[in-house]
């Protein structure tokens, strides 16, 4: 098993401003996932069942590394896990570095996995280690990380994800990812469950009940992708529970209830800047999905070396 590759600057940029720090607020821990194609960084995804959201940012190889060298026995693919934060702080650490070198052609920060016998240990442990050349000296930092996933496990992990690709049939674009956070910090002083309505006239509802009071809030008239239909007449003049209940047995809407906790966790990943912020109620009401989409940058264009989305799992099976 091996694996070796340069960083880019591009790499280096994303995964240390953006990426990483979104991952921190996420979770302590994360799986990185790399294949032939791409890096990935998986948090609550791998082993199934854990009960809050699943994350999994997703990079074309050459957008993060230049120079990429992998071999294992399970296809060439290599999965392990890792504390977020010492991944974060050999990144940083080693961009710091190589930032007092940027005039040297040579500088480059390299990561490879290794393995070395720790002080007092019998027998040696992996490590993802973090090698910053300059034109004077090498410094190297060591992430210690979990014993590699077994072939059986990543074909597991791949089967989860591949599971994982079917989009909603409607999603909203949410314009105001800031102004959705402070709605959700407000509602999470009323309760912590949270129905979470999206019809396909490109509404977003959200509403939080208790013995004692309903409080919602709705966006409407969203860019939808996906199916989209035109509201059926004197929508407009109903109330935003009454729209709800009507679209959801027409049809035209899924509704579901999530943990508070879980989507105020989820737009954590708002740290990673995205351009576009869509939801979606996955098939069945299986789960709220929230897709980022980045652009390359300079223009309007999708940027297809940037996977971003995050799974909330669902407390019943929704409706509709």
């Amino acid at each position: 098993m091996k694996f070796k590759a340069f960083f880019t600057q591009d790499g280096m940029n994303l995964l240390d401003k953006r990426f990483l720090p979104s991952l921190e607020k996420m979770g302590r821990f994360c799986h990185v996932y790399l294949t032939p194609d791409h890096a990935m960084f998986l948090q609550g995804v791998f082993p199934e069942g854990g009960d809050g959201p699943q994350c999994v940012a997703q990079f074309g190889r050459d957008l993060l590394f230049r120079d990429y060298r992998i071999s294992s026995q399970s296809d060439n693919r290599i999965a392990f896990a890792a504390e977020v934060s010492l991944l974060h702080r050999a990144l940083h650490s080693a961009l710091t570095i190589h930032m007092q070198s940027h005039s040297d052609p040579n500088a480059a920060i390299q990561i490879k996995l290794v393995k070395k016998l720790p002080v007092g240990a019998q027998a040696p442990s992996p490590y993802l280690s973090f090698e910053t050349k300059g034109p004077h000296a090498a410094v190297v930092q060591d992430v210690p990380i979990s014993k590699p996933l077994s072939r059986a496990d990543v074909l597991q992990l791949q089967s989860v994800l591949d599971s994982a690709q079917e989009l909603p049939q409607t999603l909203v674009q949410v314009p105001d990812l800031s102004q959705l956070q402070s709605l959700v910090d407000r509602l999470k002083n009323v309760g912590d469950v949270l129905a979470v309505s999206i019809t396909q006239y490109g509404d977003l509802h959200l509403k939080v009940s208790t013995s004692l009071v309903t409080v919602g809030s709705e966006f409407q008239k969203l860019r939808v992708l996906g199916t989209h239909v035109d509201p059926p007449a004197g929508y407009a003049n109903l109330s935003a529970s009454t729209r709800t209940q009507m679209a959801v047995q027409r049809g035209e809407a899924l509704s579901v209830q999530v943990s508070m906790k879980h989507l105020a966790k989820s737009l954590q990943c708002n740290l990673a800047k995205p351009d576009c912020t869509f939801y979606g109620i996955a098939p069945e009401g299986a789960c709220l999905t929230v897709i980022f989409q980045y652009f390359i940058p300079g223009t309007r264009l999708t940027d297809k070396a940037i996977s971003f989305y995050c799974r909330v799992p669902v407390l019943d099976q929704g409706s509709g």
